[in-house]
């Protein structure tokens, strides 16, 4: 239960690299991290960034965020990272990564200790702290954040900052993230492979969250989709903090394939006629607009053949609902339907299908919005859209990381407290 980035100091300008392994995209950012004045509607945030390194292209070895071909996925992050790095004119050693594979999943763990009606003070919160983490450490899942979402004192909750309070028991409940540990010990594996090292992990849903949320939402309650290639993740925010985040193997990629395969065309030709034609909503004039379609193996010469644009609604409709059903169970299961409130935000990159939030609104019986990543500067134009929420997110990320409960270390002394070496760092420190 380690947070091993570095928050960023306030009042402080500083770098950052962010990889964004997708199944379909992968996308490598630098970035400055520049102090900004308290705004209105992004209240969380201290510091703007500004794009410096931008490098984007396909995905490969790499299948529903899980790592299926190393040499494969080596060469497609090599070529990312080498075109953030001349534009941005430095060599990166260490990034954050996302991380959407190993069945991510999140519980909530509760535990309190004895305060003896004295003040609580910093130990106390770290006993605590100590006391979830020894309850939710298994050893097949690797926990990628702990936030503590709210503590109570004499079972008094909603509890925000108990340290100089009194009590007799402090409890707390912790939000635990966490993903299956080979999965994680691989894509480390291909990040070493590039000579990168991995600064920090963030889950895919958080990242999509922090981009595309303002604050109200986040306070009252919401929830965010978000539609990737190969995978669907969703996050739900609840009085400003992350308490739960889920992912489905299902995505974009997926309704690409249905087109392929109901019209028999080629991968890239279903990917086109999804981007340009594609809608899960019926128009009224549907039966009468004319695609026209290439077959696979037909002859250049051949004339193409044309289907009617509601020919591919059919198609891609019960895939939309199939995966917005299976959020709303899940979430139902779980009770993450009444604490997400009435508002769900769909971003990536499928959510901008015409018709989409027409349908979740239906399905989920939900306001709906789409979302798109807020609070960067210098980006490309082509990454301005749904599709790169999580870049955004991934940059938003060390400025909130604080939060986090963080595994103290203990500093080892070579020779005690007051031994040889304390002299001399002593003796340097006053003496110039």
């Amino acid at each position: 239960m380690t947070s091993r980035l570095r928050p960023v100091q306030p009042g402080k300008t500083t770098l950052v690299a962010v990889l964004d392994i997708g199944s379909t995209k992968i996308c490598c950012v630098i970035a400055r991290l520049v102090p900004r004045g308290e705004g209105r509607a992004l209240r969380g945030r201290s510091h703007q960034a500004e794009v410096i390194g931008f490098g984007y292209g396909p995905s490969a070895g790499v299948k529903s965020g899980v790592v299926t071909d190393i040499e494969a996925a080596e060469h497609a992050i090599r070529a990312v990272v080498g075109m953030a790095e001349r534009a941005a004119g430095l060599t990166l050693e260490s990034v954050i990564v996302n991380v959407t594979a190993g069945r991510l999943g999140s519980e909530t763990f509760s535990a309190s200790v004895s305060l003896g009606g004295q003040e609580v003070e910093k130990t106390d919160i770290v006993r605590v702290l100590r006391a979830v983490n020894e309850r939710s450490v298994r050893p097949e899942r690797s926990i990628i954040h702990a936030l503590p979402i709210g503590y109570a004192i004499d079972g008094q909750k909603g509890i925000r900052e108990p340290k100089g309070m009194v009590g007799d028991t402090l409890g707390v409940d912790v939000a635990v993230v966490s993903a299956e540990t080979l999965a994680m010990r691989n894509l480390e594996l291909v990040l070493h492979r590039c000579h990168l090292q991995i600064e920090a992990l963030i889950a895919t849903p958080y990242a999509a969250g922090l981009a595309t949320l303002v604050d109200d939402e986040a306070q009252l309650g919401v929830a965010c989709i978000d539609f990737g290639g190969a995978t669907t993740t969703v996050s739900v925010f609840n009085d400003g903090h992350l308490v739960y985040a889920d992912a489905l193997a299902i995505g974009g990629h997926h309704l690409t394939l249905d087109i392929a395969r109901q019209l028999s065309v080629s991968v890239a030709d279903a990917e086109r006629l999804k981007t340009f034609y594609g809608s899960v909503l019926p128009g009224q004039s549907d039966e009468r607009d004319m695609i026209p379609i290439n077959p696979v193996g037909a002859q250049p010469d051949e004339a193409p053949g044309q289907i009617a644009r509601s020919v591919l609604t059919r198609i891609m409709r019960p895939r939309i609902e199939e995966i917005l059903t299976a959020i709303r169970d899940r979430m139902q299961a779980t009770g993450m339907m009444d604490v997400c409130g009435r508002r769900f935000v769909l971003t990536g990159g499928a959510s901008e299908l015409t018709g989409l939030p027409e349908v979740a609104r239906r399905t989920l019986a939900r306001n709906v919005r789409n979302g798109r990543p807020m609070g960067i500067s210098g980006l490309p134009d082509m990454a301005k859209g749904a599709a790169f929420a999580t870049v955004a997110g991934m940059l938003v990320y060390p400025q909130v990381c604080a939060q986090e409960y963080q595994e103290p270390r203990g500093s080892r002394k070579l020779t005690g407290t007051d031994g040889y070496l304390a002299r001399v760092g002593n003796w340097l420190r006053h003496s110039f």
